[in-house]
C-alpha cells in the first residue's frame, strides 16, 4: 500500500486553480489599496492651500455625511476595507511565496537577473518594510504619538513638524522608493493575472507602470520637499 500526504494527492489543475485564485485575490486587494494611494495622494495636496485648507480636509473626512451618518463613517469604511485588502494581500502573497517554496525546495542554481528584475526579487521585503512604516505613519501623522508636536496638535501642525525631522523625513522618503518599486511590479503582475497583458503588450505595460509608479510617488515626495524647502511651514 502507499500512502501519499495531500499535498501529493493534489492534482496538478487544482494547484494551478488555487495558484491563480491567491493571484486574483492579490490583484484585486492591491488595486484597491492602490485606489486609497491616489486618493490620499491627492488629499496631501492641499497642504499648498495653506494650514486652513489641509485642516479643513483633514475635518471633513470625520464628519462627512452628518448628521444624517455618524462621527467617521466614511474613514471607518475606509478602513475596513484597507485592512481587510491589507489581510489579504498579505495571505495571498504568503501562501504563493510557501507554495513556490515547496514547489522547488532547493532553489535554482543559476539566477536569471536580467529576466527576474530587482524590484521582483526583494518584493516580500519591501511588503515588510512598507507594512512596519504604514504603522510609524499611523502613529506619526494621525495620532501623533511619535510626532514631535504632539497628540493635542493639528494634522497641518504634525505635518510640517515630522518633515522639519531629518530622520522621520529619511524614513518617509526611503519607504516611499520601495513602495514605488513594489507598485511596479505589482501594476506589471496585476495585469498578467487579470488577462490584461500578453507578449506584443509587455512593454508598454511596464512603461505605464514604471511612469505610473514614478508619478504616484513624486506626488508624495513633493509635501516632504515643499517642507524641508521652506515652501510650506
Amino acid at each position: 500500500m502507499t500512502v501519499t500526504d495531500s499535498a501529493q494527492r493534489r492534482t496538478p489543475k487544482a494547484a494551478k486553480t488555487n495558484s491563480v485564485f491567491k493571484k486574483f485575490v492579490m490583484a484585486i486587494s492591491g488595486i484597491l489599496m492602490l485606489l486609497f494611494l491616489i486618493a490620499h495622494m491627492i488629499g496631501n495636496l492641499h497642504v499648498f492651500q495653506g494650514a486652513a485648507s489641509f485642516n479643513s480636509y483633514s475635518e471633513w473626512l470625520r464628519t462627512v455625511g452628518e448628521p444624517a451618518l455618524p462621527p467617521r463613517t466614511l474613514l471607518t469604511v475606509i478602513e475596513i476595507v484597507l485592512s481587510v485588502s491589507v489581510l489579504a494581500h498579505m495571505w495571498a502573497a504568503i501562501s504563493l511565496w510557501r507554495q513556490a517554496k515547496r514547489a522547488r525546495p532547493e532553489g535554482y542554481v543559476t539566477k536569471k537577473s536580467v529576466v527576474q528584475t530587482y524590484a521582483s526579487r526583494t518584493m516580500r521585503w519591501g511588503g515588510v518594510i512598507i507594512a512596519l512604516f504604514i504603522v510609524y505613519h499611523i502613529l506619526d501623522l494621525t495620532f501623533g504619538a511619535v510626532n514631535p508636536a504632539g497628540t493635542d496638535s493639528t494634522p497641518y501642525s504634525r505635518l510640517v513638524a515630522s518633515f522639519q525631522n531629518p530622520i522621520a523625513t529619511t524614513v518617509y522618503v526611503v519607504a516611499l522608493v520601495l513602495l514605488g518599486m513594489h507598485l511596479r511590479h505589482g501594476i506589471w503582475s496585476a495585469t498578467q493575472t487579470l488577462g490584461q497583458s500578453n507578449r506584443r503588450r509587455q512593454k508598454s505595460v511596464n512603461a505605464f507602470a514604471i511612469a505610473f509608479a514614478t508619478l504616484l510617488i513624486a506626488g508624495y515626495l513633493v509635501v516632504p520637499a515643499a517642507v524641508v524647502f521652506g515652501l510650506v511651514d
